[in-house]
C-alpha cells in the first residue's frame, strides 16, 4: 500500500538544557588565567553546496544541486524523492567525545527532515511538514564518550514533493576535521540599471553576486530598503524629480562597497496606464486551437469584450522562452495575415489583445535570470511580429516572483508606456500575500492592468474574513475578491475570472446574473450574499471569462449580459 507521511514529528528533542550548561560551562572558562575554550566551528564540509554535492551522498540519485532557489551563496541542494525513496543526502563529520553540537539547515518543501545519526547517545532528528518559504530546521546532539564521527541527513518523504535545503551547519567544538572557511564580504554589485518608471516610483535591477545572502538600495546616498532578489522598486518619490541610486551587497560577512551611482527622473504627474482599456473592462480568452467550442477568427470576437488574450504562447527549448504560431489549419484556413489585420481591426475599435503564456498545459519556467531575459525577450519578439498589446500570465505551475517580475519589468520596458498586463492565477495562488503569484502581482503593481482570478475548478476556499465559502456562489466570489483588493491590488487591479458555460470548465460555472450580483456587491454594496464586505470599491475593473468560443457555442449568453452590466459600473 502507499506510504504516506507521519502526522506528527519524531520525539527526540531532549538536549536543550544539555546544550545551555555546556555554553554556560565554556563561558566560565574565560576568567582568570584559565585558558580560553577553543571557539566552535562548523564541522559540515561544502555546507552551503557551492561545491556541487562534494562531500555529501544522496540515496538513488535523488540529489542534485541549483542555482535556485538559494537561501544564500550560488547553489542549494535539490533532493527528489519518489515511491520507493525519501531522497536522503548525508555527510559524516568529524566530532569530538562528550561534547554537544547544534544541527541547523534552512530547507524548502513539504515533509523535510533533519537529523543526526551514529551519536552515541540518543539520535536527533526534526521537521517541518511544509516550508513554502526558506524556513531553518535546528535541533541538538552529544556525542557519546568514544564518538568521533557523526552522520548527518535530510530527507523528505516517499511519494511527496521535491525539497530543497541550504546552509547546513553542525556546529560545536573541532573534532580534527576543522571548518569550511567562513563566509567573505561580497564584491560590489554590477549592472545596477533603471526599468519602468511612473510618477512616484522607479525600478531597479541589477547582476547577482555571488556569496550575497542580501542587497541594500541607496536613494539620494540614504538606505533606502534591503531586499533578497536582484531587483527592487523605490516607491513615494515626486514627479518629475531626479533621483540617485546605489546598491550594496551583503551577507555575515559585512556589506559591500556601494555600486556605481546612477540617475533616473520620474515620469511627470497624469500618465501612466493604458489609455485603451476602459476604466471597466471585460477580458476573453479566444482559443487559437478547436477543442469543440465554436471556432472563431478575431474578427469574430462581440464588440463587448475589451481585453482579448489569445490562448496560448508555448514554451521553447530554451528555458524561459516562448513562440507563437496560429493553428491555421485548426481554425479553418485562418491565416496569418488574416490574424494579424483582425488585431489592428480591434486595437483600431479601442480593444486590446494580449499574448497569454500558459493555460492547463503551459509549463513554461522563469527562474534565474537568464530565462527572465528569454522570457521578455521572445514575448517582445512576438509583439512586434504580430501586433500584441501586452501579455497575460496563464501560468498554473507556479511563480518564481523574483525573476518573474524581473522579466515583466524588462518586457514593460521594451514595450513602453501602452504595455497591457494581464494575469489569470487558480484560487490557490491568491489565498495570500506570501504565495508566488501575489507577490509577482504586487512587485508589478505600477505597471500591472488587471489580474483575473479564475473562480473555477478549485472547491471551496476561505475569504477574506477567515470563513469558507463554496464554489459557485455570490459569497465565493466576493470574499475572495476582498483577499486581493484588501491585499494591496488596486480595485482596478481586480476582475472576477468565470466560465461562459457549464462545458468551459469542469466546475465553478455561475450564471450571468450571479457574476452580475458580485459585481454589484463589489462596487455598490448591493445584491450581497451571507458575506457583505466592508466597503465598496467602485472601481473594481470588472469580470473575465473562458472563453470567447465557449461563450459563442451558448449564443454569446455570458457576453451579452455581462458586458453591458460591467460596462455599466460606477
Amino acid at each position: 500500500m502507499p506510504r504516506t507521511p507521519h502526522t506528527r514529528p519524531p520525539r527526540h528533542r531532549r538536549l536543550l538544557a544539555a546544550a545551555l550548561t555546556a555554553l554556560a560551562a565554556a563561558a566560565a572558562t574565560l576568567s582568570g588565567s584559565t585558558p580560553a575554550a577553543a571557539a566552535d566551528v562548523n564541522a559540515a564540509r561544502n555546507a552551503g553546496y557551492e561545491s556541487g554535492l562534494s562531500n555529501w551522498t544522496c540515496s538513488a540519485g535523488s540529489g542534485s544541486t541549483v542555482g535556485s532557489p538559494v537561501h544564500s551563496g550560488t547553489g542549494a541542494l535539490k533532493a527528489t524523492p519518489t515511491a520507493s525513496d525519501n531522497a536522503a543526502c548525508s555527510q559524516t563529520v568529524a566530532v569530538k567525545p562528550g561534547s554537544t553540537y547544534r544541527l541547523s539547515a534552512y530547507v524548502q518543501g513539504s515533509y523535510v527532515y533533519l537529523g543526526a545519526s551514529g551519536t552515541g547517545t540518543t539520535d536527533a532528528t526534526t521537521w517541518t511538514p511544509s516550508a513554502t518559504g526558506w524556513q531553518q530546521l535546528s535541533t541538538t546532539f552529544t556525542t557519546g564518550p568514544t564518538t568521533t564521527s557523526v552522520t548527518v541527513y535530510t530527507h523528505g518523504w516517499y511519494g511527496q514533493p521535491v525539497y530543497y535545503a541550504d546552509d547546513f551547519s553542525v556546529l560545536g567544538p573541532d573534532g580534527g576535521g576543522g571548518t569550511d572557511p567562513g563566509p567573505e564580504t561580497p564584491a560590489t554589485p554590477a549592472g545596477l540599471t533603471a526599468g519602468t518608471v511612473t510618477s512616484s516610483s522607479v525600478a531597479l535591477s541589477w547582476n547577482a553576486v555571488p556569496g550575497a545572502t542580501g542587497y541594500t538600495v541607496y536613494r539620494d546616498g540614504t538606505k533606502n530598503q534591503a531586499v533578497n532578489g536582484t531587483s527592487a522598486t523605490v516607491s513615494g518619490l515626486s514627479p518629475a524629480t531626479a533621483y540617485r541610486f546605489q546598491v550594496t551587497a551583503t551577507n555575515a560577512a559585512g556589506e559591500s562597497a556601494r555600486s556605481a551611482e546612477i540617475t533616473a527622473t520620474t515620469a511627470p504627474s497624469g500618465g501612466g496606464g493604458n489609455p485603451t482599456v476602459p476604466r471597466h473592462a471585460v477580458t476573453g480568452y479566444w482559443q487559437n486551437f478547436n477543442n469543440g467550442a465554436t471556432v472563431q477568427k478575431l474578427s469574430d470576437v462581440p464588440g463587448q469584450y475589451d481585453i482579448i488574450a489569445v490562448a496560448f504562447a508555448d514554451a521553447t527549448t530554451t528555458p524561459g522562452a516562448v513562440t507563437f504560431s496560429l493553428d491555421s489549419a485548426g481554425l479553418g484556413g485562418y491565416t496569418v495575415d488574416q490574424f494579424e489585420a483582425d488585431i489592428k481591426a480591434k486595437q483600431a475599435a479601442g480593444k486590446s489583445v494580449v499574448l497569454s503564456v500558459g493555460g492547463e498545459r503551459g509549463t513554461v519556467s522563469v527562474n534565474d535570470a537568464a530565462s527572465a531575459a528569454n522570457f521578455a525577450g521572445s514575448l517582445y519578439s512576438l509583439m512586434q511580429q504580430y501586433g500584441f498589446d501586452g501579455v497575460d500570465i496563464d501560468l498554473e505551475n507556479g511563480l518564481n516572483p523574483t525573476y518573474m517580475s524581473q522579466a515583466l519589468r524588462s518586457l514593460s520596458q521594451k514595450a513602453g508606456g501602452k504595455f497591457v498586463l494581464t494575469m489569470a492565477p487558480q484560487t490557490l495562488d491568491m489565498q495570500s500575500t506570501s504565495g508566488g503569484y501575489f507577490q509577482t502581482a504586487l512587485n508589478v503593481k505600477d505597471i500591472l492592468t488587471v489580474v483575473n482570478m479564475q473562480y473555477y475548478n478549485s472547491g471551496s476556499m476561505l475569504g477574506c474574513d477567515g470563513k469558507v465559502y463554496s464554489q459557485g456562489t455570490v459569497d465565493f466570489l466576493t470574499a475572495l475578491a476582498c483577499i486581493q483588493l484588501e491585499g494591496g491590488l488596486a480595485p482596478s487591479q481586480v476582475g472576477l475570472g468565470l466560465p461562459a458555460s457549464t462545458r468551459g470548465a469542469g466546475s465553478g460555472y455561475v450564471a450571468p446574473s450571479v457574476v452580475n450580483a458580485a459585481l454589484d456587491c463589489l462596487t455598490k454594496g448591493t445584491g450581497c450574499g451571507s458575506f457583505k464586505p466592508a466597503r465598496t470599491y467602485p472601481g473594481l475593473r470588472g469580470a473575465m471569462t473562458w472563453s470567447t468560443n465557449w461563450d459563442a457555442a451558448s449564443g454569446n449568453a455570458w457576453s451579452n449580459a455581462v458586458g453591458p452590466h460591467v460596462h455599466g459600473l460606477p
